[in-house]
């Protein structure tokens, strides 16, 4: 069974930062093109970040671009998003994901919350 579960989510001040956590299982991590994607209320889910099976490849979305960071523990079937300097519309309910660059359907686990608020 696929399983994803998220971790690491909690409430910053501006400019503060998080370390988002996925473990995997279930499925063959270390093979697997993995995404971080969000969703703010009321509205659609968001594509944040991917990275490619070897970590040496990642791509961003212009709005966390220079502020957030994808990684990935192979051994530990864990992926990791750093997010730096955070700001009031990066608020959201963020998941992990089975997929590719901009794909927002794949598998998801049930997400960490972020929440920005002085």
């Amino acid at each position: 069974e696929v399983q994803l579960v998220e971790s690491g989510g909690g409430l910053v001040q501006p400019g503060g930062s998080l370390r988002l956590s996925c473990a995997a299982s279930g499925f063959p991590f270390s093979n697997i093109f993995m995404s971080w994607v969000r969703q703010a209320p009321g509205k659609g889910l968001e594509w944040v970040s991917s990275i490619f099976t070897g970590s040496a490849t990642s791509y961003y979305a212009d709005s966390v671009k220079g502020r957030f960071t994808i990684s990935r523990d192979n051994a530990k079937s864990t992926l990791y998003l750093q997010l730096n300097s955070l700001k009031t519309d990066d608020p959201a309910m963020y998941y992990c994901t089975i997929a590719g660059p901009k794909v927002l359907t794949g598998t998801r686990g049930q997400g960490a919350q972020v929440t920005v608020s002085s």
